[in-house]
């Protein structure tokens, strides 16, 4: 069976949802394939969330990622929407759910290692609905 593959959708594509693209490859992905995509361009990731990711789990998101929008992934099966308080576009998909992430920009570090910890909370959390489930059932 392949992999599903989630696509974490954010405005800018720039912080929370590669985030979650880089933590999901990294604790998930031997349970689906992550993705990252924005609804308006940005140049560059974070760098207060490249940082802190290089420091707390030695990723490097530069290197392997960069800002997309939505027609830059392939079709996906799970949508997770990271809390923008915006109307996301339609993305076809199996499964849709919302994380209502607050976005940390121009907070502090102790703001982004929180928000990092609940990312990676929440992909474990995914990752075992998808493995013990065999399908994504809402969280509970």
């Amino acid at each position: 069976m392949d992999k599903p593959k989630v696509a974490f959708i954010c405005v800018h594509n720039s912080c929370r949802s590669q985030i979650a693209e880089a933590l999901g490859k990294c604790l998930a992905g031997d349970v689906f394939q992550s993705y990252s995509a924005g609804t308006e361009a940005v140049q560059y990731i974070n760098q207060d969330a490249v940082r802190l990711m290089k420091k707390l789990h030695g990723i490097d998101m530069e290197k392997a990622q960069y800002p997309k929008q939505l027609s830059d992934i392939p079709p996906v099966d799970i949508v997770v929407t990271m809390g923008c308080n915006v109307a996301c576009p339609y993305l076809s998909c199996r499964h849709r759910e919302d994380w209502g992430l607050t976005d940390p920009t121009g907070k502090s570090d102790e703001t982004y290692v929180a928000l990092i910890a609940e990312i990676e909370a929440k992909i474990k959390e995914l990752a075992e609905r998808i493995r013990f489930h065999g399908k994504v059932n809402p969280p509970t």
